[in-house]
């Protein structure tokens, strides 16, 4: 099913280090079209306009993603885990390679507005008619079929999926360390190394030894720190919110049958709901930026501007709010309106929440898989029932609603708001 590579390929990396590549299915799986597409989508989306170094790709997080598999499955090898499947090593190494092949340009912003899913695409480019396709049918004819299943999360054996895909996986490892790199930032980091070294095949699962615990705490600390300070920054959110409008707009337009001045095919199809595999490979940021700045200077008055914000990162201005008062909502949209402002276009209630750990939950929808700690005595026990830390953060959706608005606007006319809401956006 595998065939070693003649030479080792070697690629330097400043997180890992060293990533290797010794199976010729992976190298060739590297050097597909579709996987090179990723280094043209970045791995932080709009964070590039608050952290001016998160211009990492999408392509150097797959690899770091597939070097940790790789790391974990060579250490259950050489402690010869009798749980662990060795006939799907390279099962494993191909979903972490591809997992995130499926993303597009500032993919949540995209997928928020015309309902598409990465997870969905990347089973289709596993699937398709594509060069990943036809790598991976040289393994084997089912090839595609196991690797998506992996990607999608049906596959039969949790202990595969979850190298990929649960609450301590390689996916959430990689990403922690990259961004905080690339960001500049100290919150993502923690002792990888410590973390493989007590990771286990067990019974089906993938565990901790409970020697372990503190090493997974510091993770999941790490993950909640990333997430109130660099992926809910508000600035950030900011930039998210004005792309969902500009999305938002162009499609009300093209439903409208608004005539673009500068229409793609990849964009059109994209609106009208049929983009093909082909259409998705071409559509990446730099397709992306280029239309934001052709729509700069589209006629209609609202795509261009809110583009040209995006462009020259004029971005909205936020207020923190413990709640949010339908009243005052409904006023401040209505004095929009009034000076010529869509409310639908220039004014968004943003509340950014996140799990940084679920609890197992027995029947909860969408159950993510705990973190189980194995003692001495080879017992399972969920992590948070042995953690005060974890217990401390877990199953808790934190946040505060953020109201964003165009700065100038409210400035140039907010002596002619009323007391109440002059207070408000004074806050």
């Amino acid at each position: 099913m595998t065939t070693p590579l003649h030479e080792e390929k070697v690629f330097k990396d400043p997180v890992h280090k060293y990533i290797y590549v010794q199976d010729q299915t992976i190298w060739d799986l590297i050097n597909t079209k579709e996987f090179q597409r990723l280094r043209r989508i970045r791995q932080l989306g709009t964070c590039f306009l608050t952290f001016h170094g998160a211009e990492h790709s999408r392509f150097s997080h797959s690899l770091g993603v597939y070097e940790i598999t790789r790391k974990i499955i060579s250490q259950f090898e050489r402690n010869a885990y009798v749980d662990w499947p060795k006939e799907e090593r390279l099962l494993c190494l191909c979903a972490a390679l591809l997992h995130d092949v499926g993303h597009g340009p500032f993919s949540h912003s995209i997928e928020k507005t015309f309902g598409t899913h990465h997870e969905e695409w990347s089973c289709r480019i596993v699937l398709g008619d594509t060069e990943v396709n036809q790598v991976l049918r040289q393994a084997s004819p089912t090839f595609p079929q196991q690797v998506a299943g992996i990607i999608a999360k049906t596959y039969t054996h949790e202990i595969v999926v979850s190298l990929v895909s649960s609450q301590l996986d390689a996916d959430r490892m990689d990403y922690l360390l990259r961004d905080a790199y690339f960001t500049g930032v100290n919150y993502g980091t923690f002792d990888l190394e410590r973390i493989l070294r007590v990771m286990r095949p067990y019974q089906g699962h993938i565990v901790v030894k409970e020697s372990g615990m503190h090493a997974v705490e510091d993770y999941l600390m790490s993950r909640y720190q990333m997430y109130w300070q660099v992926y809910f920054h508000p600035v950030t959110r900011s930039a998210e919110v004005i792309l969902h409008k500009i999305f938002q707009r162009a499609k009300h337009l093209y439903e409208s049958s608004y005539s673009f001045r500068f229409m793609l095919p990849p964009l059109l199809n994209l609106f009208n709901q049929a983009l093909t595999v082909d259409d998705y490979y071409l559509l990446d940021e730099a397709l992306m930026q280029t239309a934001l700045m052709q729509w700069s200077m589209e006629e209609d008055r609202t795509l261009a501007d809110l583009c040209s914000r995006f462009l020259q990162r004029r971005l909205f201005q936020y207020i923190t709010l413990e709640r949010i008062d339908d009243g005052q909502m409904e006023r401040l949209r209505a004095q929009l309106e009034r000076f010529g402002i869509d409310p639908a276009y220039y004014l968004e209630i943003d509340f950014p929440s996140d799990l940084s750990y679920d609890v197992y939950r027995p029947g909860v929808h969408d159950e993510k898989l705990p973190i189980l700690l194995l003692d001495s005595k080879d017992r399972l026990t969920e992590i948070s029932r042995k953690s005060e830390i974890v217990r401390s953060i877990s199953g808790i959706h934190m946040g505060k609603y953020h109201l964003y608005y165009p700065q100038e606007f409210i400035t140039k006319h907010l002596s002619q708001f009323d007391p109440d809401l002059q207070k408000l956006l004074s806050t």
